[in-house]
């Protein structure tokens, strides 16, 4: 049976490439990050780390078990802290990963409430995009991921249960009055995040023209500051203009355009007390 200090170890050298770096995680020695890489060596039959001049590499062997580790170690974290909260949902900890606009608008009020219940019950937060909050989540590094997908009708990967929390319509952004995407057909264009990048390129392509995207950022305020000073147009979701409105720009819904924003979870149900408690927050705040 594999050590599960021993994958924990290999997780933290695959995660920093440095046996330096993860003895100063995991709070070990140097000679003792290398024992405990050289007992896992032998109890796999395998050579999982290539020395390259001063430091090191992992061999594909080591790579592939890394990958495992990594998922191993986080369930096991994450069954920890569900155990903690268990109890009565007095202690403990809940994990939750969601992109920009959705942490600048409803979540906050979601944290708010779930405090205010469960005040022993502690919340971590992480900003990132949907595609890496499902990675997080698959990996067991959160217990909800708020995402936004376009397609509602796309299955998710195996042992993904989406809960639908809202619907949210976009809007095109301009510095005068926006009369609808194809008078802007010649304008240059702002692009976002690679899935909303994507839906921008969608609906110019049902209007009948591909837009001359001449900037990309996914940060809604210098979005809005471009668009304000004239430098381009855009399309932007109703939520990162619930987060932040420039006073300098114009916006109208796009007909038909909608992101549809979930909830996700991972494995079957029932879920653990403190993800359940998490869930049943947002969902109540986004029903107010």
């Amino acid at each position: 049976m594999l050590d599960l200090v021993r994958l924990r170890v290999l997780a933290a050298v695959a995660r920093h490439g440095s046996v330096t770096a993860a003895a100063k995680e995991l709070h070990y020695s140097q000679p003792s990050v290398s024992h405990h890489l050289a007992r896992l060596e032998a109890e796999t039959g395998a050579k999982l780390i290539q020395r390259v001049g001063r430091g090191i590499r992992l061999t594909e062997a080591g790579r592939l078990l890394a990958e495992r580790a990594t998922e191993i170690v986080g369930r096991v974290d994450s069954a920890s802290a569900e155990l903690s909260a268990h109890v009565g949902l007095r202690a403990g900890r809940v994990r939750l990963a969601a992109f920009p606009s959705a942490l600048g608008t409803f979540v906050p009020q979601a944290a708010s409430l779930l405090a205010r219940e469960h005040p022993g019950l502690g919340l971590r937060l992480t900003e990132t995009e949907p595609p890496e909050a499902l990675r997080m989540l698959r990996a067991g590094y959160v217990d909800v991921a708020v995402i936004f997908r376009y397609d509602d009708t796309a299955p998710e990967a195996e042992g993904i249960r989406l809960v639908p929390l809202l619907d949210d319509p976009s809007y095109l952004v301009t510095s005068g009055r926006a009369d609808g995407l194809r008078a802007h057909r010649d304008s240059p264009w702002i692009g976002g995040c690679d899935r909303c990048r994507s839906h921008l390129l969608d609906l110019c392509a049902r209007a009948g023209f591909e837009p001359e995207i001449a900037f990309t950022t996914d940060d809604v305020v210098a979005v809005q500051a471009l668009v304000a000073a004239g430098i381009g147009v855009t399309v932007l979701p109703g939520l990162a203009l619930q987060a932040h409105r420039h006073p300098g720009v114009d916006a109208i819904e796009v007909p038909g355009s909608i992101r549809h924003v979930y909830a996700a979870t991972y494995g079957e149900p029932p879920l653990p007390p403190a993800t359940a408690a998490l869930l049943a927050a947002l969902t109540a705040t986004v029903n107010t």
